[in-house]
C-alpha cells in the first residue's frame, strides 16, 4: 500500500433537531451542498477507500517499537540530554507517569482505529440511507477490518490491561465521556473473535503489497494466544502457518530490513510507510505516512562522504551493551542489529566520517535494523522515511510455536527444538550451535532466542512481563504496577476511567 494516498475520512455527522420543528422535516442538506453520512458507503469504491482509512492509525503507533525496547533491557532512551523526549526519559527510568505525551498517542491512535473499524462493521450489510452495496469481495475486505480491530485492540490490551471495549459503533463525542473499562479476558476474547472471523474469510496471497493475509491473522492469533498462556491453540494455529509452506527464512539476515527486503519471503505482516505524500506537519510527527521513529535511531550530527549509506538522526532508542553482549561470537545478527559507530568509523576511513559530541546515556551503539540511510525519505525528511514495520516475521512464527510446543498440555520438545534451530541455523550459517536441551532449560532458551532474533523490534519488553522475568531483568521495575503503562491522564479526566495501580 506505499502507493496509496491515504486519505483520512472526516465523517461529518449533521444532527439536526428534525423533529423539534415542522419547517425542517423535509429539509435536504444536500440543497446547500452539504455531505453527510447519507453520501458515504454508496458504492464498492466508498467502502474500500474506506477500508484504507481503516488501516491508516496502525502507521501512528510507531512509538510502540522503542517504547517497547526502551522499556527494557535492549535500549536506553538517548537523545541529546536528560529532557530531549521527556516522555521516553520517563519510560526508560521507570519515572513515568499518566502525563506522557507517548503513551497518550499510543492510546489515541489505536482508539482511532477501532472507531473507523466500527463505523465500517456498522454498516456492513446496509449503509446509513439503508441500502444494500453488494460486491464480489466484500466478505475478504471486511476481513481486513476485523483484523485491524483486533490489532489495535491487542496493542492496547498489551500497553494498558483493562481498556474500553465497544465494537457495534463508532462512538459520539458525548459517548466517550461516559467510558468503562473492560476486563483483559474480554477484550482478549473479541480479539480472538475477531481474527477467528478474519481467517475465515481472507485469503492466503493478497494482490496488493502488505494488505492481510490469511496467515498474518492466523500468526496474530497464535501470538494473542500464546499472551494469555493457551499454548494448545496457540500451537495448534501456528503450525497453520509454517505448514502452509508460504514463508521461509532468506539467509541473509542483514538483507531482510534493508529496501530491498521489504515485503519478501519471511513476511508475514509488515506496517507499510510511504515517502511518496511528504509530510510536513511537525504538530502531528507521528501521524504522517512515514516512519518517524527511523529518524530518531539515527547518529546524532552524522556527516561523512557521499559514498556513506546513513543519514543523521537524533541518537535515541540506544541498543545497550548488555544486548550486544547476548550475541554469541558468529551471530550474523549481532552486526545487523546494533552498530558500533566507532568500530565502523574506524572500518571506513574513506568514509570521513564525524559526529556530534556523544549523547545522552551513550552506549557506543545504535540501532541497525532501522537506521536512516541516505534516499530513503523524502519532504520534511525526518518525517518521511519509507522504512517498514517488521511486525510479524516467518523466525517469530517459529519461536512462537516452539514455546508453545514446549509449554503445550502435552510437550512437544522434538517439534519445538526444530523449530527453534531453524532460527538458529540461519543465524550462524551452521548447525554448530543448536540447542539439544529440553524442559524448562529449553524454554529459557527460546526465550533468551527471541530476544536474539527480535531485538529492537519492540517485544521484549512485553515478552519479559508475559514471562515473569521483567522483574528480575529491569531496574526500577515494580511488580503489580510496571507491568502495564498508566491511562492517560487525560483520557481519565474526560471520561472519569479508573487508572491503574501504583499510577
Amino acid at each position: 500500500m506505499k502507493n496509496i494516498s491515504i486519505k483520512i475520512l472526516g465523517l461529518v455527522a449533521i444532527v439536526a433537531l428534525l423533529s423539534s420543528c415542522k419547517k425542517w422535516v423535509d429539509y435536504n442538506p444536500q440543497d446547500d451542498f452539504l455531505i453527510t453520512e447519507l453520501d458515504y458507503l454508496k458504492s464498492e469504491s466508498d467502502y474500500r477507500t474506506m477500508a484504507i482509512s481503516v488501516y491508516t492509525p496502525i502507521q501512528w503507533i510507531n512509538q510502540a517499537v522503542p517504547v517497547g525496547d526502551i522499556a527494557s533491557d535492549n535500549a536506553v532512551s538517548g537523545g541529546e540530554n536528560a529532557s530531549d523526549v521527556l516522555s521516553l526519559q520517563q519510560i526508560d527510568d521507570y519515572t513515568h507517569t499518566p502525563v506522557n505525551v507517548t503513551l497518550t498517542e499510543l492510546w489515541q491512535a489505536p482508539y482511532e482505529g477501532i472507531n473507523r473499524a466500527n463505523y465500517m462493521t456498522q454498516y456492513k450489510e446496509k449503509n446509513i440511507a439503508g441500502e444494500t452495496v453488494s460486491f464480489a469481495g466484500k466478505d475478504a475486505l471486511y476481513g481486513e477490518i476485523y483484523f485491524l480491530r483486533a490489532y489495535y485492540y491487542f496493542h492496547l490490551v498489551k500497553f494498558f490491561g483493562d481498556v474500553p471495549l465497544f465494537v457495534d459503533r463508532r462512538l459520539s463525542l458525548a459517548e466517550s465521556k461516559s467510558l468503562t473499562r473492560s476486563e483483559k479476558a474480554d477484550v482478549y476474547k473479541q480479539i480472538e473473535t475477531d481474527l477467528t472471523a478474519a481467517i475465515a474469510v481472507l485469503p492466503a496471497v493478497q494482490v496488493q503489497q502488505g494488505r492481510i493475509t490469511k496467515y498474518a491473522a492466523q500468526a496474530l492469533l497464535g501470538k494473542v494466544y500464546l499472551y494469555q498462556n493457551k499454548f494448545d491453540l496457540a500451537a495448534t494455529t501456528l503450525e497453520n502457518v509454517i505448514t502452509s509452506g508460504a514463508f521461509s527464512l532468506p539467509s541473509n539476515f542483514a538483507g531482510i530490513f534493508l529496501p530491498g527486503g521489504e515485503n519478501g519471503p519471511e513476511s508475514v505482516f509488515e506496517i507499510q510507510y510511504s515517502n511518496t505524500s511528504p509530510y510536513y506537519n511537525w504538530s502531528g510527527q507521528t501521524r504522517g505516512q512515514g516512519n518517524y521513529a527511523v529518524q530518531q535511531c539515527g547518529v546524532r550530527g552524522l556527516n561523512g562522504s557521499a559514498a556513506m549509506p546513513y543519514a543523521a538522526g537524533w541518537s535515541t532508542n540506544l541498543p545497550t551493551q548488555n544486548l550486544a553482549a547476548a550475541y554469541a561470537a558468529g551471530d550474523q545478527r549481532k552486526a545487523v542489529t546494533v552498530l558500533d559507530i566507532e568500530a565502523y568509523k574506524t572500518a571506513n576511513p574513506a568514509f570521513n566520517i564525524t559526529y556530534s559530541v556523544a549523547p545522552y546515556k551513550n552506549t557506543g551503539l545504535y540501532n541497525q535494523k532501522y537506521l536512516p540511510r541516505k534516499g530513503e525519505t523524502s519532504g520534511q525528511i525526518e518525517l518521511n522515511y519509507s522504512n517498514n514495520y517488521r511486525t510479524i516475521r516467518y523466525a517469530e512464527v517459529l519461536l512462537m510455536a516452539a514455546e508453545a510446543l514446549n509449554r503445550s498440555t502435552a510437550p512437544n520438545d522434538g517439534k519445538a527444538r526444530g523449530y527453534l534451530n531453524q532460527v538458529r541455523e540461519r543465524a550462524f550459517g551452521n548447525s554448530a550451535n543448536n540447542i539439544n536441551s529440553s524442559g524448562t532449560t529449553l524454554r529459557q532458551a527460546i526465550w533468551d532466542e527471541r530476544r536474539l532474533e527480535l531485538g529492537m523490534e519492540g517485544d521484549r519488553f512485553f515478552d519479559l512481563v508475559r514471562t515473569g522475568q521483567a522483574a528480575t531483568k529491569l531496574t526500577g521495575f515494580i511488580v503489580g504496577k510496571h507491568e502495564v503503562f498508566p491511562i492517560p491522564q487525560v483520557e481519565v479526566n474526560i471520561s472519569g476511567l479508573t487508572q491503574n495501580p501504583g499510577y
